[in-house]
């Protein structure tokens, strides 16, 4: 099964802020998420998108309902989690596993809907957000009031998993399902352990690049944003790195999927017909 993506939310930015010469016009960004159902793992998601923990509710911590208003993420109903399995015909005790990408509040804001289900990702980030204090978290980026209490014990840890080569030179990818066809494969820079997704027995290898960047066209030569965007990556000489990589499997005849591109993707799970 091809995956597919669904956008859980739009946010809206200057396009100069995420490409390097680009317009004032605002771009309406994507918060996507991925839906897999893969022969023996079974039912899969790809992070989990924004939802109403981060926008709604007197029970947000005041940091939390300040990022709200920041970045006043407009959900999207159709494409929660909720609704987009019940289109698939599946519900949220279906979900046999998450891979977590990184521990963004974009990334994990639904996880509490999946009690059941395993966490493919980084034990040893994870660790260290158990760690630190919550102050350190937002310093991260990371609001831990978003992460179930009972995480650590449902990690399948990737750094743990047998590697294999991926394909376009992108590197080696941990072998999340054993069969050599879903590779997590290290992208630092953007978020502390992030890594993005490469579905390398596809008819056109497909990378899910994650925040690599949040624009295509900042991928192109001399179009990755300075300031104030390098701001908040975790480390800048290895996001210039990845996205690099990235580039190159591109042009290699890779597919390349960002979580907030703004353009539509053959791979983004059509809209509900009004």
């Amino acid at each position: 099964m091809t995956p597919e993506f669904a956008n859980s939310a739009f946010v809206s930015a200057p396009e100069r802020l995420v490409v390097r010469s680009g317009g004032r016009h605002p771009l309406r960004f994507k918060v996507r998420y991925g839906v897999h159902q893969h022969p023996t793992a079974g039912l899969v998601l790809i992070d989990t998108g924004y939802g109403p923990r981060v926008t709604e509710g007197s029970g947000r911590s005041l940091p939390l309902r300040i990022y709200a208003s920041l970045l006043r993420p407009r959900l999207i109903e159709e494409h929660q989690p909720t609704r987009v399995l019940d289109r698939l015909g599946a519900s949220t005790a279906d979900v046999a596993a998450i891979v977590l990408t990184h521990f963004h509040a974009d990334h994990v804001a639904a996880l509490h809907l999946f009690p059941k289900a395993r966490i493919y990702a980084k034990a040893a980030v994870h660790a260290r957000v158990e760690a630190r204090s919550r102050f350190s978290n937002l310093r991260h980026g990371v609001f831990d009031e978003l992460l179930p209490q009972d995480l650590s014990s449902r990690i399948v840890d990737i750094d743990q998993l047998p590697v294999k080569p991926a394909p376009n030179g992108l590197g080696e990818g941990a072998d999340l399902f054993g069969d050599g066809e879903t590779l997590a494969v290290n992208l630092p820079g953007h978020a502390e352990g992030h890594f993005g997704i490469c579905f390398a027995a596809q008819p056109v290898p497909l990378l899910y690049a994650v925040d690599t960047q949040w624009c295509a066209a900042a991928l192109d030569p001399g179009k990755a944003p300075g300031l104030p965007a390098a701001l908040v990556a975790s480390d800048r000489r290895a996001l210039a790195a990845s996205s690099r990589r990235v580039a190159a499997f591109r042009e290699q005849g890779g597919d390349v999927l960002l979580c907030h591109d703004p353009s539509d993707s053959p791979y983004d799970l059509p809209e509900v017909p009004q």
